[in-house]
């Protein structure tokens, strides 16, 4: 049992999405005041076809429990969405209170469902992070399988492997073509390979729409669906001119780097030291901590990127609120010199009150010019997460 970070309490009705596989219905169950509470488990066909068919069901049984209960749980709560008007009303007229877990919450946004109007907290669950496991934390094994908690808690390769090329295609079954997401699964699936092949890069969607085979508007909703149902997230162009010309297309990055190696099939290719790979996965870990711990701690931070038409980039922009905004290169060397913060060094006219730094695995702390370079824990400390 990993302890989590995220941890609802039993004041108020909550939301917690969080991509399949992230531990959502085990952390409810380790709450004290859930240990006992009646579930309703949606994944459980019976149950879905239960509830779609009759969701006055749930008022009814829900009444008969008011009084001996004071929680009820329901599991992915996506797969019927009209429940959400039910619960509405049980929180409005009774002392019950509701945890709904989703793993897609784009039916509840897209329907008719307006997430209980604020009558419910919202909080999301991630793959673990560095800090939830703790003396289990191995960079190397993150990086190349990602940290689904299950995945975490294998010790063979070929298991860990099997395992994450299943949730790719249960993904595809269950999240897109089960919720008809899309009109045509082939295409998506060819998509899918090919986003993941471009994970982390400035999203050119003219060619990613020729390589999948479908037009530019098809491609972007595409990867509206993989933001949609948790796979993935934009980090946009930072928007303020800083007297250069600016790219302004967003990157997009998969929820996890285990997930994403399953569905660009690279699971079999070792990530080593001093290469591309290794590199591109160094920054995709790094982003996704930060944004993790940032959702848990509510920071409030907002990410964005900064690339020019020359190509000069910085990998991570962060306006803090009530802190200076930080700029941040992620770099997988042990060894930070001055060519490692020459960008850096090349934006800071462009921000005179912002702060500097460069995150590596490098062990040593030092400050070139106005770069404070750190090891990528104590930078992420001293961001504030």
């Amino acid at each position: 049992m990993f302890h989590r970070l995220q941890t609802p309490r039993s004041g108020h009705s909550f939301f917690l999405f969080g991509p399949r596989g992230t531990g959502k219905s085990t952390l409810l169950h380790s709450l004290a005041f859930l240990r006992h509470a009646p579930t309703i488990d949606l994944l459980n066909t019976d149950e879905e076809d239960r509830f779609l068919r009759r969701p006055m069901e749930l008022e009814k049984w829900a009444q008969t429990l008011a009084s001996t209960v004071s929680w009820i749980v329901i599991d992915e709560v996506q797969k019927a969405p009209r429940l959400l008007d039910i619960v509405h009303r049980l929180i409005e007229t009774t002392p019950l209170h509701f945890a709904l877990t989703g793993s897609s919450p784009r039916k509840l946004k897209r329907g008719a469902s307006n997430l209980l109007a604020g009558r419910a907290l919202v909080h999301h669950l991630h793959p673990l992070t560095h800090r939830e496991l703790g003396p289990q934390f191995d960079l190397d094994a993150c990086l190349h399988w990602g940290s689904l908690p299950k995945v975490v808690q294998m010790d063979e390769t070929d298991v860990k492997a099997s395992f994450l090329r299943s949730y790719a295609l249960t993904y595809l079954k269950e999240e897109i073509a089960a919720e008809q997401a899309v009109r045509r699964l082939d295409p998506f699936r060819n998509f899918i390979e090919v986003a993941a092949q471009s994970n982390g890069q400035v999203l050119n969607f003219t060619r990613i729409a020729e390589d999948v085979g479908v037009d530019v508007k098809t491609a972007q909703s595409y990867f509206g669906v993989l933001e949609d149902t948790l796979l993935g997230f934009y980090l946009p162009a930072h928007h303020r001119s800083v007297r250069k010309q600016q790219s302004t297309h967003p990157k997009f990055f998969f929820f996890d780097t285990g997930v994403k190696r399953a569905l660009d099939r690279t699971l079999t290719q070792a990530l080593l030291p001093q290469t591309f790979g290794f590199g591109a996965a160094f920054e995709h870990f790094a982003i996704l901590e930060m944004k993790r711990l940032n959702d848990y701690f509510s920071k409030d931070f907002r990410f964005s990127y900064l690339r020019t038409k020359e190509g000069a980039e910085i990998d991570l922009i962060v306006d803090r609120p009530g802190a200076p905004p930080a700029l941040i290169e992620i770099k997988s060397t042990e060894n930070v010199t001055e060519r490692d913060v020459k960008t850096l060094s090349h934006f800071a006219p462009d921000f005179p009150k912002a702060d500097f730094y460069c995150f590596s695995r490098d062990s040593h702390p030092k400050k070139i010019g106005r770069v404070w370079c750190l090891p990528w824990l104590d930078g992420i400390r001293r961001l504030g997460l």
